[in-house]
């Protein structure tokens, strides 16, 4: 072996037993540090389990407390429900005893009344035999006295009570014509210096056109031969214009002028705006024709709802649905008797508002069911019936006031229900807006029949020698035999003439009958 790996030995088990050492040191290092450590956690431990059993003890305190507070609640509430359980039977017991008295009571009150119905039934035969025995003499002295009567008098019991009857009678009549003359005298003063100045008022208050409306409408052309660039080759503008339009295009020998004819103004409406436009444009043609009057039905569509937003606003009624605006509108073209519709409703409306205010009757829905009156009569063309109930059935789905729709339904007295004060109101102004001067023209044909049927229902009556109906059929004077009639029959003449035509004839504002009797005494001196 060489020296040197002999000198190398010593060094490596000097190193060996470094090595050993320096891994024994370490070993007892870990295992006492290990130790330490497991007495650390098993202290841990122990002060854990401690902590734990501490907080059980508490939570068991706690709980039995909690348990004793639960029982302490429930026993008193037991207490509680069973002194109100006590205080109930109680209070049970008291109406039984209560009741028991009450039944006991009226027992005895039926046993009362058993005894008294039983007086009763013997008092009241006591009471028939005794009535029986006196109507019995009675009957007999009767008989005996009327037997003396007709023996003084030579006249039977039923001669005697037809003269009775008869003498009655006529002071009767005569008392009860003499008093409704009285009445109605004083009636009348008082009503007619109301009614004036109510009527003068509202009348006054109100400012109206006379009538301007027409029928047809005429659309004036630049010259002559407008007319057959109207007509079309073979007439085919003209059929084009009455197809779209609905009314009948009347080319004749008017000078420069084409007159439109319709029965629903609506449509004549819109073909007078079409004819003025193509006349003004110059192209006349179907399909110009078409898209011309098509413009025009949106402008009178438009015309419509500003008509009617208007007229409600004129009129001072608000919150009206736009279905009632848009059919308030359509009334600017229609007519009655001449009268534009839609001013004849706003003026309506302002005489009404006048009115209930005097009367003290509700203005806001005089005013409303006064404009709103003649709707049906936009209406009247579609649906079949009278226009008062036409509009009452249209204005159900629009409008909330009951008072307004009965206004609107019963101004022509179209219903038999009991009116109100705003339908009254109603009815007048209708009546004063259609009679005033100027309001309505007449045909003479519609003027002469209604001056004949005043005069048949005056010449109806007996005793009725003549009749005339004067001042445009305002008044009524009859003329009576002086033999049949005397003053106090013609008062009642008078009253029943005027019934009689309320009933059958219709006619705006109202008509005087004057009654005249004139007796006559011719002598000859010879």
């Amino acid at each position: 072996m060489p020296d040197t790996m002999i000198g190398l030995v010593p060094l490596l088990i000097l190193a060996i037993l470094v090595g050993a050492a320096a891994y024994a040191g370490g070993y007892f290092v870990k295992s006492r540090r290990i130790t330490l450590d497991e007495r650390s956690a098993r202290l841990d431990a122990e002060h854990i389990l401690d902590e734990a059993r501490k907080q059980q003890r508490e939570l068991v305190l706690e709980a039995r407390d909690q348990a004793l507070s639960i029982k302490t609640e429930a026993e008193q509430e037991l207490r509680d429900r069973r002194s109100e359980v006590r205080g109930q039977e109680r209070r049970i017991q008291q109406r039984e005893e209560a009741l028991d008295r009450r039944i006991e009571t009226a027992d005895r009150r039926e046993r009362t009344l058993g005894r008294r119905e039983q007086e009763n039934d013997a008092l009241r035969q006591n009471l028939d035999s005794l009535r029986s025995q006196r109507e019995a003499e009675l009957s007999a002295i009767k008989n005996q006295r009327i037997t003396e009567l007709e023996r003084i008098s030579h006249l039977s019991v039923a001669e005697a009570k037809q003269h009775l009857l008869e003498e009655v009678d006529s002071e009767v009549r005569i008392e009860a014509n003499r008093l409704v003359r009285d009445s109605q005298q004083r009636a009348r003063e008082e009503a007619d210096s109301v009614a004036r100045k109510v009527v003068l008022l509202a009348v006054q208050r109100c400012t109206a056109d006379l009538v301007a409306e027409s029928t047809v409408s005429v659309v004036p052309l630049p010259n002559e031969e407008m007319k057959g660039r109207i007509i079309g080759r073979e007439g085919r503008n003209i059929r084009a214009m009455e197809g779209l339009t609905g009314v009948d295009v009347i080319i004749d020998d008017t000078p420069s002028a084409v007159t439109l004819s319709a029965f629903d103004p609506i449509r004549r409406e819109i073909a007078r705006i079409a004819m003025q436009r193509l006349v003004s444009d110059g192209r006349i043609h179907p399909a110009r024709i078409e898209e011309v009057v098509r413009s025009a039905q949106e402008d009178v569509d438009r015309t419509i709802r500003e008509e009617g937003e208007s007229a409600a606003i004129r009129a001072g009624v608000h919150g009206l649905h736009t279905e009632v605006l848009r059919m308030l509108g359509r009334l600017r073209f229609r007519t009655s008797y001449g009268q534009n519709i839609l001013y004849h409703s706003v003026e309506v409306a302002h005489i009404c508002s006048v009115i209930a205010s005097e009367m003290g009757a509700d203005v806001t829905v005089a005013r409303a069911g006064g404009l709103l009156h003649d709707l049906g009569k936009a209406l009247s063309q579609e649906v079949e019936g009278p226009h008062a109930l036409i509009g009452a059935d249209f204005l159900q789905r629009y409008v909330r006031s009951p008072k307004i729709i009965a206004a609107v339904a019963n101004h022509h007295d179209e219903m038999d229900e009991p009116q109100s004060l705003e339908a009254i109101v109603v009815q007048v102004a209708d009546a004063i807006s259609g009679a005033r001067p100027g309001a309505r023209r007449e045909t003479v044909e519609n003027y002469i029949k209604r001056l004949e049927a005043l005069e048949t229902v005056a010449n109806s009556f007996e005793g009725v020698n003549k009749s005339f109906a004067i001042q445009a059929g305002r008044e009524v004077r009859i003329i009576v035999e002086p033999e049949q009639i005397d003053d106090l029959s013609a008062v009642r003449m008078a009253r029943d003439i005027g019934r009689k035509i309320e009933e059958t004839l219709e006619y705006p504002g109202q008509i005087k009958i004057t009654v005249m009797r004139e007796t006559r005494a011719v002598d000859y001196a010879r």
